[in-house]
């Protein structure tokens, strides 16, 4: 099969084109025949050698697919590997700890779900990523709308025009809670605003902790998923409801701060984080489920729809990683694979 490999640690270039024997599915795994693939963040820390997979993964990047299965182990139809009762021929998209940038990739059963219906391959590739991260950090850890504060929360994004920002903005909305966001330009702002956002926060020109005070009566919010860390984290500190959390999911801005545990203690905050590509499949499963009950009844209704921002022909990731890192797009960039590569 042809894939996308990184030849070596660096810029974009390093991506190239090659030929890899067919993954063969392990037990309880599915192989998939790719039609796109999702590019996000962690591939371009991979291509600067600072994001190894998971042991026994694949060395390819890529995080997310969608396409059709075609082959699989004995097992994996199981039930206990098949909440959903896929079968071979069935359109998925699937959350993978490596190997997406490729003609055919393998996956646990369990990380599939049925592409929602009305979506292209396209726009279903462009889904797991961010749908399983945004899910397992804003309502599991971070616990939105379960929080002391009550059912409707407030919720504020760094990085909304993101394509997790702009997946918790939707998810978020759809399901009654208050959103606010930061972004880098006015465009950006408006994006965000006009996927649901109350009000988009312009970082380079205005105080996110002021605006968050002035729109929630100086209560502040319940829950801040930060992208960025570093010196953001005593300020969102600031920005927090008593009770409130903030999930640390990157480190775009530093990996220390300096924080006043005092306003931690009295107040009751929380700072919590996480990465989920080394999480074990199990965990996985479980967000799954969650996301096939709560989550795709919405995209399918047309509440929530994904934001793409432009697609590549597979065998252009170069351009595509090039995109990713000058920050200007909203939403996702996808890799299509029936472009021809």
């Amino acid at each position: 099969m042809k894939a996308i490999e990184i030849t070596e640690f660096g810029a974009p270039e390093v991506l190239k084109l090659g030929e890899r024997p067919l993954p063969a599915p392990k037990s309880g795994e599915v192989l998939i025949k790719v039609a796109a693939s999702g590019v996000n963040r962690p591939d371009v820390f991979q291509r600067k050698g600072g994001y190894a997979p998971p042991p026994g993964a694949s060395d390819l990047p890529g995080l997310e697919v969608a396409g059709e299965i075609v082959d699989a182990a004995e097992d994996a139809f199981d039930p206990k590997h098949n909440p959903f009762g896929l079968k071979k021929g069935d359109r998925v998209c699937a959350l993978l700890a490596g190997g997406g940038y490729a003609e055919y990739a393998v996956a646990p059963m369990e990380q599939c779900l049925p592409a929602p219906k009305g979506l292209s391959d396209v726009e279903a590739a462009s889904l797991p990523e961010t749908f399983f991260t945004v899910w397992s950090n804003v309502f599991e850890r971070a616990h939105l709308g379960a929080g002391e504060n009550g059912a409707e929360e407030t919720l504020l994004i760094q990085g909304g025009s993101s394509g997790i920002g702009v997946t918790a903005i939707q998810i978020a909305k759809a399901l009654g809670h208050r959103v606010f966001v930061t972004a880098g330009t006015d465009e950006k702002c408006r994006a965000c605003e006009a996927l649901g956002a109350e009000r988009a926060i312009n970082y380079k020109t205005e105080d996110f902790v002021e605006v968050v005070k002035s729109l929630t009566n100086d209560r502040g919010v319940d829950v801040i998923l930060d992208m960025v860390a570093g010196d953001y984290l005593p300020r969102e500190l600031k920005a927090l409801a008593d009770g409130g959390r903030v999930c640390v999911i990157a480190l775009l801005g530093g990996a220390k701060a300096e924080i006043n545990l005092n306003d931690v203690l009295r107040r009751r905050l929380v700072i919590t984080g996480s990465t989920l590509r080394p999480r074990p499949v199990a965990f996985k499963a479980k967000i799954a489920a969650q996301l096939k009950e709560r989550v795709w009844p919405e995209i399918e209704a047309g509440r929530i729809k994904p934001v793409i921002h432009e697609v590549f022909a597979a065998a252009d990731a170069a351009a595509a990683h090039t995109l990713m890192e000058g920050s200007t797009h909203v939403g996702k960039i996808v890799l299509d694979w029936t472009q021809g590569a």
